[in-house]
């Protein structure tokens, strides 16, 4: 009954956010989840204007540097390739495995560049989780410290909350039902004593064809922002029964992030071989 009273008032709060935008909480889970310090803003923090700093300071066209390539190269370029290397290797020893975490409860991890599936196969039904760790960092804004003050000395960390959805197939069934999933910015971690909470809410409900990349718009979908707290609270059960709770969003939370990073690597990588031409 608990459980379901805070639902309600999720469900409440959620109601409210759509109306509202609720504000941005930087280190949601920052105490929750394994993560890494925030370095992408550099241009930002190395400026108290928050303009971004000019590495070489020229009026006119930067130098070409010649190359056997045969593509145009500035003091500009050798400059950022610098810096790219540099960033690289920061970003490499603050990684923490090169290896993804593992899934428990039996899940089949899918890759496709940054899309990921992960796939169970419970008692005749087949359960898909999709997910793109594109654009699923949340805007990192500091609050600036009052007069007087000190600004904080450690970064936020870096956590990657996606949007995900979940598909549900049964046997025999042409129709899957589908949840559209995210993690609400204004949601925080429990502590003990507290009664637990759900640490991600469903957006959207439908009924789609097994598969589909894309939802039709002549299917019906249910939005649930303003929907009856207990039909709310049977489709969050619907889908812990089906391995789909707060333990599976925690391990979720943990793989994106180390998905996202690796993936923010490899475009280093490849964004400083392209500037070096190499």
């Amino acid at each position: 009954m608990l459980k379901s009273l805070s639902r309600a008032v999720q469900l409440a709060a959620r109601v409210s956010s759509s109306i509202v935008a609720a504000p941005v909480t930087p280190a949601v889970r920052s105490a929750l989840y394994p993560s890494r310090t925030f370095t992408r803003s550099i241009w930002m923090m190395s400026s108290n204007s928050g303009s971004r700093p000019r590495l070489l300071a020229s009026k006119g066209l930067l130098p070409s540097v010649s190359c056997g390539c045969g593509s145009l190269h500035t003091e500009g370029d050798k400059a950022f390739a610098e810096f790219l290397t540099d960033e690289i290797k920061e970003e490499k020893k603050i990684q923490k495995s090169k290896s993804l975490p593992k899934m428990s409860g039996g899940w089949e991890l899918q890759l496709n560049g940054t899309e990921a599936k992960l796939v169970r196969s419970i008692s005749g039904e087949k359960v898909t989780v999709a997910f793109n760790v594109n654009s699923s960092i949340p805007p990192q804004l500091e609050d600036e410290p009052e007069q007087g003050q000190k600004g904080q000395e450690t970064e936020p960390d870096v956590v990657s909350t996606p949007n995900f959805v979940v598909e549900v197939t049964k046997q025999g069934a042409s129709n899957s039902l589908v949840f559209d999933c995210h993690f609400p910015e204004d949601e925080t971690g429990h502590g003990e004593g507290e009664e637990e909470s759900d640490i991600f809410a469903i957006r959207e409900v439908s009924f789609q064809l097994e598969g589909e990349e894309d939802w039709k718009e002549n299917s019906y979908t249910l939005n649930t922002d303003s929907l009856d707290w207990a039909l709310y609270d049977h489709l969050m059960d619907f889908l812990s029964d089906r391995g789909v709770d707060n333990a599976f969003a925690d391990e979720l939370i943990e793989l994106s992030t180390a998905l996202e990073h690796q993936e923010y690597i490899k475009f280093l990588e490849g964004l400083s071989s392209f500037v070096s031409c190499k």
